[in-house]
């Protein structure tokens, strides 16, 4: 592996990008919980509807704004609060894991990899049950971080167990 001057290798640099990318997600995650919580179903449905309208009069079988019609044509106020709950704290769970990696917590990177793991199994379900490229595409870079996250658990495990030379008796 290539390294640079600094001595970290492109994969290092590729971890902490990662890492950060999923501490934006969780930050996106929890402003879509908070104004889940703040917003009526009825003003979601609204502001879909005004913002597909003019797509949809020039294309009335445009995928994109039909999907998104449909899914908050029928949203409930409980499925609102399952949604915000949701998404509240998923968020706060990538937070402070892609925080405390970052930091290199050494008891925060087998809670990624399990955390990973199980929205992995269920973002397999959702694909298998209703196909999107978009699932596909979150769910393998979801197995990337898993990898790379393990990889470098191993590593610092590895330097943290190895003793340091001045713990070595003389010779």
């Amino acid at each position: 592996m290539r390294t640079n001057q600094s001595g970290t290798t492109l994969l290092d640099r590729t971890f902490r990008v990662s890492l950060v990318l999923k501490g934006l997600d969780g930050v996106l995650e929890l402003i879509g919980g908070i104004l889940l919580l703040l917003v009526t179903p009825q003003q979601i449905g609204d502001l879909v509807r005004s913002l597909t309208q003019h797509e949809l009069a020039q294309d009335p079988h445009d995928f994109v704004a039909n999907s998104l019609l449909h899914a908050t044509s029928n949203l409930s106020g409980s499925a609102s609060l399952f949604g915000a709950v949701y998404l509240l704290l998923h968020g706060l769970v990538k937070i402070v894991l892609a925080w405390a990696v970052l930091k290199d917590k050494l008891w925060a990177y087998p809670w990624m990899i399990a955390f990973l793991l199980v929205f992995i199994l269920y973002q397999g379900y959702k694909i298998a049950v209703a196909f999107s490229w978009g699932m596909v595409l979150l769910t393998a870079f979801d197995i990337f971080i898993v990898w790379i996250t393990a990889r470098e658990y191993r590593i610092h495990k590895a330097r943290i167990q190895q003793p340091s030379p001045a713990s070595q008796p003389a010779d």
